[in-house]
C-alpha cells in the first residue's frame, strides 16, 4: 500500500516559528475567553441541550459538501465526467487531511485522490479546485453585500460595518485578479510566444522542461463548463452552499434554546467567514471558537451558550469529516498513518 501513495508530494507544508507562535497565541486567547465564562451556566446549557438538533448538524454539513461535490463535477465535466459521490469522498478526505495536518493540504489531497482514481493529471485537477474556490469566493462576496446593508447589530461607531465592507471589496478585487491570472496563464501556455512560455524560457534548461510540463497540465484544468445549464448550476450551487452553511448555527442555536432572525444567520457566516480567514492566515489556533463567541455576542447570546453553539458546530464538522473522510481513504487503499508519515519527509 505504501507505494500506492508514493506519488504524493513529499512535503505537505513548511514549518516555521510563525506557525507555532500563532498556535500558541490562539491557545492563550481561547483560554482567556473561556476562563471568563461561568462554567456552571455552561454545564446547565449542555444538560438542557436538545440532541435531535445536534444530530442534524453533521447531517447538514455532509449535505453541504455533497452539493459542493456536485458543483465540482460540473466544472470537471469538461475534462472528465466524474461521479458526484466519488468527488464527495475526495472532498471529505481532503478536509480530514486538514484536521490531521492543519496547514491547508485539503486541495492537494483531494486533487491527488481524484487524479489517482481517474488517471488524470493532478495539477489539472488542482486547477479545477482553484476555480471552484474562487467562484465560491465571488458568491460569498455577493451574499455579503445585501447582508451588510440590511443586518442590524451593535456598532455605534460604524467601524465594524466599515471594516466588513472594506474586507468584502478587497476580497472581490482579489478574487477577480486571481481569476484574471488564471485566464492569462491559460492563454499564455498557447503558442511559443505566450506569456507563460516566455517566463519558462528564462529558467535554467534543467528546470524549464519540468516547469513547462507542470504549468501546461495546470492550464489544461483551467476550464469552464460548455453547457449553459452547467455554468448556471455552478453559480447556483455556490449560493446554495452558503445558505446551507447558514443553518449550522440555526440548528446549534435551537439545541440550546437560541433563536435569531433569519438575516442574523446570514450575517454570522459573512462575519465569521472574514474572521476565520484572518485567523487562519495568521495561524491563530481556536480562531473559529473565539470569532463565534464574539459574533454571537453581538446578538445578545451569552458567552456560555455561544461557546456551546460553536463547539456543537465544530464537533459536527469533525464527526462528519472524520467518518466520511476516513471511509473514503480506506476505500481507496490509503491509510491515515501513511499521510502522516509523508508530512515528515
Amino acid at each position: 500500500m505504501s507505494n500506492r501513495i508514493s506519488t504524493l508530494p513529499g512535503r505537505w507544508f513548511p514549518r516555521s516559528g510563525w506557525q507555532w507562535a500563532g498556535a500558541g497565541a490562539g491557545a492563550a486567547a481561547l483560554a482567556f475567553v473561556i476562563w471568563r465564562l461561568d462554567f456552571q451556566h455552561f454545564g446547565e446549557a449542555l444538560d438542557e441541550a436538545q440532541t435531535e438538533y445536534l444530530v442534524l448538524i453533521p447531517v447538514v454539513i455532509s449535505l453541504e459538501q455533497l452539493v459542493r461535490a456536485w458543483k465540482w463535477r460540473q466544472i470537471l465535466y469538461s475534462l472528465r465526467p466524474v461521479g458526484t459521490f466519488r468527488l464527495f469522498g475526495a472532498i471529505m478526505a481532503g478536509y480530514l487531511g486538514n484536521l490531521l495536518i492543519p496547514f491547508g493540504v485539503s486541495p492537494i489531497l483531494r486533487s491527488w485522490l481524484v487524479a489517482r482514481l481517474e488517471g488524470m493529471k493532478m495539477t489539472a485537477v488542482l486547477a479545477t479546485v482553484a476555480i471552484d474556490r474562487l467562484i465560491d469566493g465571488v458568491a460569498f462576496v455577493a451574499i455579503s453585500a445585501p447582508v451588510l446593508a440590511l443586518a442590524v447589530f451593535p456598532d455605534p461607531s460604524g467601524q465594524l460595518r466599515l471594516g466588513l465592507v472594506v474586507g468584502a471589496v478587497g476580497s472581490l478585487t482579489l478574487f477577480a485578479a486571481l481569476l484574471w491570472l488564471l485566464l492569462r496563464h491559460k492563454s499564455g501556455m498557447v503558442g511559443a510566444m505566450g506569456w507563460s512560455q516566455r517566463m519558462i524560457l528564462r529558467l535554467p534548461p534543467r528546470l524549464a522542461g519540468r516547469a513547462r510540463h507542470l504549468l501546461a497540465s495546470f492550464a489544461e484544468g483551467i476550464v469552464w463548463p460548455a453547457a449553459w445549464w452547467r455554468r448556471t448550476a455552478v453559480l447556483l450551487a455556490s449560493f446554495a452552499i452558503k445558505l446551507i452553511a447558514a443553518t449550522h448555527f440555526l440548528w446549534a442555536g435551537l439545541a440550546f434554546g437560541i433563536v435569531l432572525q433569519p438575516l442574523d444567520y446570514l450575517f454570522l457566516i459573512v462575519f465569521l467567514g472574514f474572521l476565520v480567514i484572518v485567523t487562519h492566515f495568521v495561524r491563530l489556533a481556536g480562531g473559529f471558537i473565539i470569532s463565534a463567541i464574539f459574533a454571537l455576542g453581538l446578538f445578545g447570546v451569552d458567552g456560555e451558550r455561544a461557546l456551546a453553539m460553536a463547539l456543537a458546530v465544530q464537533l459536527g464538522n469533525f464527526l462528519s469529516v472524520a467518518a466520511i473522510g476516513a471511509v473514503s481513504l480506506w476505500a481507496q487503499g490509503v491509510a491515515l498513518n501513511e499521510i502522516l508519515d509523508r508530512k515528515e519527509t
